[in-house]
């Protein structure tokens, strides 16, 4: 009676139009109230407990690292390096839409956010060269959902909130299936591209791949951080959110200046002589160098506790060093004796520059820019935190009652087997994943699902995967698929258009749906090589 009454109300209300988090915290305590011999104390127990889980704490600061990766600056750096790698094979821009959206999806770890960030510039971008608005908008719907499948991901976060599995783990299982779904799509595309004769960017060499590279560096280099501290044993997930939001706060005000006091002030300006701009080139080359030696030598060696600081900033200064040398050599004249000068005019650019940080870094904490991102940070945790604690309250209930254990048993009773279970688990994902949001469908499923899946010997890391891409899915499939409402808002389409012009690309997820689903292996070789097998206990 009790299990009835529980999924009553929450589809009941949820089709009356009642919020999740609600939907979710009032049933849990009505069938708590009148069905359970649970106290109604437990109530106030988990909302505490759930608000003071660890790993959520990773949430806000990853939307918090998004926020200020969102800005127009760092997307345009992106799709530059895309275009630049990518761009000269048939539809290489649409190809490269798709891959500035895997890699910025690496930086924000939401769908929506990668939708608006992309899909701003590329949209206008294959509009200009020839390619349907239709088109540009069915392939940006489809490569922003891997927002949420590309690590770090704020979903996989929720799952492993939710189930109690790692998020190292989850985080490095998505890299395989975010770069096949990413190449799938690519080859859609070129098929597509051959079939109507789209159009090729011209290859402009190496050497513009390498200028792509430098402007998106500092952006990308937010995706060192994050996974390199996590596998290097520096940081826990959570810690490695906490340290990726005041790295991307420090670039987008202070490196990129897309917002804040020194919005549009350039390092270098035209009255600067060519030598001093080589000089402070030479200056920064090194300084850069030398930081991510130091970075990444630390999170390969920290763990096994190999190489001394002091031997690490060696071979850093010798390195930085032969930057200093090798680049006024490069690009200046007057050979080795005018290296010192070249290098001397060069810190006049710098001193401005750091004079102009130190004048207005206090004020760049304060600016409006910086107060409007925290404040659309603040919004969207508040809202998604709601959602998991009363989404938490939700699966107590589901265990007290042993909601779960009495499924699994009847599912059993019908001779369900891991095989037809995993496609019980996609059509129940695939249809609820058309009517909700990700993650608060992703908390009600998992709580009733996890314990089933280690009953029938599921990997819960690969089921997880197949969780996460079911609502990838679910967001481009009306009627509430949020990327396709953040794409008609950007394109200016009716929703109407932008599903007709989305679903030729869904039909490539869901043949990447089934390949994840039965092909294990995509989930879990990478954690496994890593970090071990995973130890399964009675959850």
């Amino acid at each position: 009676m009790e299990t009835t009454f529980l999924f009553v109300m929450v589809l009941g209300l949820l089709f009356l139009g009642v919020p999740v988090a609600i939907s979710l915290g009032l049933s849990s305590v009505l069938t708590i109230a009148l069905f359970s011999s649970d106290s109604m104390s437990s109530v106030a127990l988990q909302l505490f407990t759930a608000s003071q889980n660890y790993t959520l704490l990773a949430i806000p600061f990853f939307i918090l690292a998004s926020a200020f990766m969102s800005t127009g600056g760092v997307a345009r750096r992106i799709i530059h390096f895309a275009i630049a790698t990518i761009g000269h094979f048939r539809g290489g821009l649409a190809m490269a839409s798709v891959f500035a959206c895997m890699m910025f999806a690496a930086l924000s770890g939401s769908s929506p956010a990668t939708v608006v960030a992309i899909g701003t510039i590329a949209i206008a971008g294959m509009r200009q060269v020839g390619y349907s608005k239709e088109f540009a908008a069915g392939i940006i719907a489809n490569a922003g959902t891997l927002g949420i499948l590309i690590p770090p991901s704020i979903v996989m976060v929720v799952y492993a909130a939710a189930t109690n599995v790692s998020v190292g783990r989850m985080f490095l299982a998505g890299i395989i299936p975010g770069v096949v779904a990413g190449l799938m799509l690519m080859i859609a595309i070129y098929i597509q591209a051959r079939r109507k004769n789209l159009p090729a960017e011209e290859w402009k060499g190496f050497g513009e791949v390498i200028a792509g590279g430098k402007e998106a560096g500092w952006g990308l280099f937010l995706i060192v951080i994050i996974l390199g501290g996590i596998y290097g044993g520096v940081f826990t997930p959570t810690e490695a959110a906490a340290v990726a939001a005041v790295y991307a706060a420090f670039v987008a005000l202070f490196i990129y200046r897309d917002m804040g006091p020194l919005k549009e002030k350039a390092w270098t300006e035209p009255t600067d002589s060519r030598r001093a701009v080589v000089g402070f080139k030479a200056l920064v080359y090194a300084l850069a160098f030398f930081f991510v030696w130091m970075m990444l030598s630390f999170f390969a060696f920290a763990e096994a506790g190999e190489g001394s600081f002091s031997s690490r900033a060696l071979i850093g200064l010798v390195c930085a060093a032969l930057i200093l040398i090798a680049y006024p050599l490069w690009r200046a004249e007057g050979g080795a004796a005018a290296v010192p000068g070249t290098l001397g005019a060069g810190l006049p650019v710098w001193g401005r520059n750091l004079g102009q940080v130190g004048r207005h870094f206090f004020g760049a904490l304060f600016h409006a820019d910086t107060h409007k991102v925290l404040v659309d940070a603040g919004k969207t945790t508040v809202m998604l935190m709601f959602i998991i604690v009363n989404a938490l309250l939700f699966a107590h209930v589901l265990t007290s009652e042993r909601i779960p254990d009495a499924i699994a048993a009847m599912m059993l009773d019908y001779g369900f087997n891991w095989f037809t279970f995993l496609i019980a688990v996609n059509i129940l994902l695939l249809i609820g994943g058309q009517f909700m949001e990700p993650s608060g469908l992703l908390l009600i499923v998992a709580p009733v699902v996890f314990p089933i899946a280690m009953e029938l010997g599921v990997d819960p890391i690969h089921l997880g995967i197949i969780m996460v891409v079911n609502m990838e899915i679910g967001m481009i499939t009306p009627p509430i698929g949020l990327n396709l409402f953040v794409t008609s808002g950007i394109t200016g389409m009716s929703l109407i258009q932008v599903v007709r012009a989305a679903m030729p690309f869904v039909g490539v997820l869901f043949i990447f749906l089934l390949l994840v689903t039965y092909v294990p292996w995509l989930s879990t070789a990478v954690p496994t090589a890593l970090m071990g097998p995973e130890i399964i206990t009675n959850r």
